[in-house]
């Protein structure tokens, strides 16, 4: 496991988590890591399908708390608003969610903070430095880190040379979370996953939502409404700022 090291002015986001209920289960930590360029009400659904697929599909976890953690400016993508901004769309976005937090680890990094890394600073903050997640009961337990993200994830995933045999191993080894996605063959990616099959949870869309930043991105350069595809707290912060209207309508 990477050590993470000490960033001035960080503090981890607790706040949120939860105490477990159910002292069988396996307290868990939904991660979502990306751009966020900017974050979609898709984005905060996909929390929510993947807490209700955990409860519902008799699986060992109990979710016990959900974190964004946005990328950093050294990422240097396309249509990549500053870190600041993105930043603080996410926590305007989850102001009004009682177990969904935001991380700003990754933004206050200087450099590039790869995702199995992203997921060892979880681990590190909750387990070793919180000492795992509070029962009900006064004990604590040691919780699980997840990454969960959209079908197109595992796309990448499966192509040869695109993640590091070593990363993918310490992701996966974790339980990833998948929401399906409209025009993505989640079936045929997995096939080149095989090995760690197991660990990985495919949550299916009841309510087929296809949003994506991009779109997002695209409406503003041609002045078209976004209302009711973002936060409405999300929405102003993007009008005033002005952002996103000289981007190019590059893919997520």
């Amino acid at each position: 496991m990477a050590t993470t090291e000490p960033l001035p002015g960080y503090e981890f986001p607790s706040g949120k988590l939860a105490k477990l209920k159910d002292a069988n289960k396996i307290p868990l930590v939904l991660v979502a890591c990306g751009s966020f360029s900017p974050i979609t009400n898709l984005h905060l659904r996909m929390f929510e399908m993947i807490r209700d697929h955990v409860r519902f599909q008799a699986t060992n976890f109990e979710v016990v708390g959900g974190m964004f953690s946005p990328v950093g400016d050294a990422y240097k993508k396309a249509g990549l608003a500053p870190g600041e901004d993105r930043l603080n769309m996410c926590k305007l976005a989850t102001s009004n969610s009682s177990w969904i937090a935001v991380d700003d680890y990754e933004v206050l990094n200087t450099a590039y903070v790869p995702t199995a890394n992203v997921l060892d600073h979880f681990d590190h903050e909750i387990n070793a430095k919180l000492g795992g997640v509070e029962c009900e009961n006064g004990e604590k337990k040691r919780c699980q880190v997840s990454l969960i993200a959209g079908a197109d994830l595992i796309e990448t995933m499966s192509a040869p040379g695109v993640w590091a045999e070593k990363d993918l191993d310490r992701i996966l080894s974790r339980d990833v979370f998948i929401v399906e996605r409209s025009g993505t063959d989640t079936s045929a990616a997995l096939k080149s996953l095989e090995r760690w099959r197991e660990r990985i949870y495919v949550v299916q869309q009841l309510v087929s939502n296809d949003i994506s930043s991009t779109k997002i991105r695209l409406f503003l350069k041609r002045d078209m409404s976004i209302r009711w595809l973002v936060p409405d707290a999300v929405e102003a912060y993007i009008q005033e700022h002005g952002l996103f209207r000289d981007e190019s309508a590059d893919k997520e």
